[in-house]
């Protein structure tokens, strides 16, 4: 797939975008940033779980055998960052915390070794990149590992960005741009030209008893998208909470840096990464659980910080300042929820745009899902059939189609 740069000069389309984390708020703001007049609505923009998100930009690391078709559109976004990153910071004046170094992938013991042995090997069956590093170049890079990690590679093409500093300037950004606006409340429901025929969409119904019209409406709020009311026909957003527990610790001045790199471990099998902030600070994460109970849970933060230590045995002195615990979109492929759906009728619907369901990937996925999406709404037209949000539901997505946009106004 590929992700593009803005298209100045294509009609303007009154757009409203529903949610504010980091995939609605890059959407907004690339739209914006292209002359779409457009209005944000979300009751607290990203306080969900890109609050919580350690902002790990890794197609290579994050791989996963199941996952092929995701790896394409991961490794796009990726390519993207660097200049969305530059264009959002001079257009905020702040700085998004997008840094560019490698990311170390650990192993503790024997079977770790040989765990992350065969994962390269699958990653570079994939045509990615993984070098090989003995444990004293590992600890040439990383001196606070521990003397107990037996193996190390490096992904040079994964690096990281600050999601909360991100989000900032996303904010200051969108702020700055006259057609843009941000709304302080829920969508509740899409609204339609003929309330009795869901298959045109033309804005969406507040909770505070607003309603917004719009030629587009892109429905970004992850988790809560599947409760939003007149949905097409037959349109099912199979979405589900996927739970993680994440912390942040402060290094004393004597520690600093704890670590250069994003450091990704294996330690006895269970996955620990550690992320490091310009500030000092060291994200720590993440656990994944799928149960119904929203906050932190004990055990899942004792194996964080044990593991951790495992690696970094230095952890142990850091002072920890926060224990976050949010849900992440979920889907039955781990892929999103990304472009249009047909309805009932098998033509796609009018003035409906969908981005959820990022599971693990919201953060790197941003810039695609931004492109995606105003390339899309500004006429253009982009190969989704992996992706498209229709396809857990009746009726069944054809295989291999280009989507067209809905004709500008």
């Amino acid at each position: 797939m590929n992700v593009h740069a803005p298209s100045p000069g294509a009609d303007a389309v009154r757009t409203l975008v529903i949610g504010g984390g980091i995939v609605g708020l890059s959407i907004a703001w690339e739209l914006g940033r292209r002359g779409h007049p457009v209005t944000l609505v979300d009751p607290d923009p990203a306080g969900g779980a890109t609050f919580a998100a350690a902002g790990m930009l890794a197609p290579v690391s994050e791989f996963h055998y199941q996952e092929q078709e995701l790896l394409g559109l991961t490794f796009a976004s990726a390519a993207a960052y660097p200049a969305f990153a530059r264009d959002l910071a001079e257009a905020s004046g702040t700085d998004p915390g997008y840094r560019t170094r490698p990311t170390l992938v650990v192993g503790l013991d024997s079977a770790d070794r040989t765990a992350l042995a065969d994962l390269a090997a699958a990653q570079r069956a994939h045509g990615l990149e993984v070098e090989d590093l003995g444990t004293r170049e590992a600890r040439r890079r990383e001196p606070l590992l521990s003397p107990a990690v037996s193996s190390a590679q490096a992904a040079p093409g994964d690096h990281q960005v600050d999601p909360r500093a991100m989000a900032a300037s996303l904010q200051a950004a969108l702020a700055a741009l006259p057609q843009a606006r941000t709304v302080a409340a829920t969508a509740v429901a899409l609204l339609h030209d003929d309330p009795a025929d869901p298959e045109g969409v033309t804005g969406a119904a507040l909770d505070t008893g607003q309603r917004l019209e719009a030629q587009e409406t892109v429905l970004a709020c992850g988790l809560g998208a599947a409760a939003v009311e007149g949905l097409p026909t037959g349109l099912e957003l199979r979405l589900r909470p996927v739970h993680g527990d994440i912390l942040r610790l402060r290094a004393p001045e004597r520690l600093r840096p704890l670590v250069q790199h994003t450091v990704r471990g294996l330690v006895h099998g269970r996955p620990v990464y550690l992320v490091p902030r310009e500030d000092g600070t060291v994200v720590l994460g993440a656990t994944q659980r799928e149960n119904s109970e929203p906050g932190p849970q004990a055990g899942g933060v004792y194996e964080l910080l044990r593991d951790a230590q495992a690696i970094v045995p230095a952890v142990a002195e850091l002072e920890l300042l926060e224990v976050t615990s949010r849900a992440r979109p979920g889907t039955p492929d781990n892929a999103p929820l990304l472009g249009r759906c047909r309805g009932a009728d098998g033509v796609d619907v009018p003035g409906l745009v969908i981005a959820t369901g990022f599971f693990r990937h919201g953060v790197l996925l941003s810039p695609a899902a931004a492109h995606v999406c105003a390339d899309l709404i500004g006429g253009g037209r982009v190969d989704l059939t992996p992706f498209r949000p229709d396809r857990f539901s009746r009726p069944a997505t054809p295989p291999a189609r280009l989507t067209p946009a809905r004709s500008t106004p």
